[in-house]
C-alpha cells in the first residue's frame, strides 16, 4: 500500500505537470461547460415551461453532472494517447505498482475538475441559481459529484487501454456525448414515452443529477420514477460503487498486461 501510495502521487505529480503544460487544453476543458450553461441557460430556458431562472437552477446540477460524466472521454483520450506513444510501455518497465498509473491519472483529473468546478459556479450564482438547501447537504453533493466524475475517469481510462489508439478514443469518446441526451439532466423525463423514460431514469446520470438537485434543494425528487431516481443518493452511490468496483480492476490488469 506504500508502494501504491508513493508511485501514485508520482503519477499523479506527473499528469498534474501534463495539465499545467498545456494551458489551452486546461482552459477549454473549463470554458466549454460555462458556454453550454450559458447557451441551455438562456435559449432553452425561454423556449421551456419552467422558463428563466427557474430552468436554469433545474439545469446547473444537470450540466454539472454530464460534464462529471465527461471523465470517460478524457480519459479515454489521455490513456489512448500515452498508449500509443508508447509511454505506457516505458512505465511498465519501471518498477513501481502496476496500479500506480491509471491510479494517477484519475487522481489528476479529480483534482482538475474540483478546481473547474468553482468558476462554473460562480457563473451558476450569477445567472440566478441558489443553494436552497443546507451547508452540509451542499458538501455532500459536490463529493457526490466528485465522486461519480472519479468512476467515469476510470470507465475512460480502461476503454483508452483497450482502443490503444488517438483517433478512436476521439471517435467513442465523441459518442459519450449522447449520455446525458438519454438522461434529466437537461429536461424532466416524466413526459417521455414509457420506455425511453425507463431507459432515461435508469442511465446513471439521472440518479446522479436527481441527488444534486435534491441536496441543493432545487427540485424535489420526482414522484413514481424507477429506483436510482426515486432513492437517488443511494442510487449514485450504488452507481458509483459498481462503475469503480467492475472498470477500476479491468484498468489496472489491461495496464499490466500491455
Amino acid at each position: 500500500m506504500s508502494t501504491l501510495a508513493y508511485d501514485g502521487g508520482a503519477m499523479l505529480g506527473r499528469q498534474l505537470r501534463r495539465v499545467r503544460n498545456n494551458p489551452g487544453l486546461l482552459i477549454l476543458s473549463q470554458t466549454m461547460p460555462i458556454s453550454m450553461l450559458l447557451f441551455f441557460g438562456y435559449v432553452f430556458g425561454s423556449a421551456l415551461a419552467m422558463p428563466g431562472a427557474r430552468y436554469r437552477s433545474f439545469l446547473v446540477p444537470g450540466l454539472l453532472v454530464a460534464t462529471a460524466a465527461g471523465g470517460i472521454m478524457t480519459g479515454m483520450f489521455q490513456a489512448a494517447q500515452d498508449t500509443h506513444r508508447g509511454v505506457m510501455d516505458r512505465f511498465r518497465t519501471l518498477p513501481m505498482s502496476r496500479a500506480a498509473v491509471p491510479l494517477g491519472q484519475a487522481l489528476a483529473d479529480l483534482v482538475t475538475t474540483a478546481a473547474g468546478t468553482v468558476p462554473f459556479l460562480a457563473v451558476g450564482l450569477a445567472m440566478g441559481w441558489r443553494v436552497e438547501g443546507s451547508a452540509p447537504a451542499a458538501v455532500g453533493a459536490v463529493a457526490l459529484l466528485l465522486l461519480f466524475r472519479f468512476a467515469c475517469t476510470w470507465v475512460g481510462i480502461f476503454l483508452g487501454l483497450l482502443t490503444r489508439s488517438e483517433e478512436a478514443a476521439g471517435q467513442l469518446g465523441g459518442a459519450t456525448f449522447m449520455l446525458p441526451l438519454l438522461s434529466n439532466a437537461y429536461i424532466p423525463t416524466g413526459n417521455l414515452p414509457g420506455w425511453l423514460r425507463t431507459l432515461a431514469e435508469w442511465n446513471p446520470i439521472s440518479a446522479v443529477t436527481t441527488a444534486l438537485r435534491d441536496l441543493f434543494g432545487n427540485a424535489p425528487v420526482p414522484e413514481g420514477a424507477a429506483w436510482p431516481v426515486a432513492h437517488p443518493v443511494a442510487g449514485s452511490l450504488v452507481w458509483c460503487a459498481v462503475l469503480i468496483a467492475l472498470f477500476a480492476p479491468l484498468a489496472v490488469r489491461r495496464y499490466a498486461h500491455g
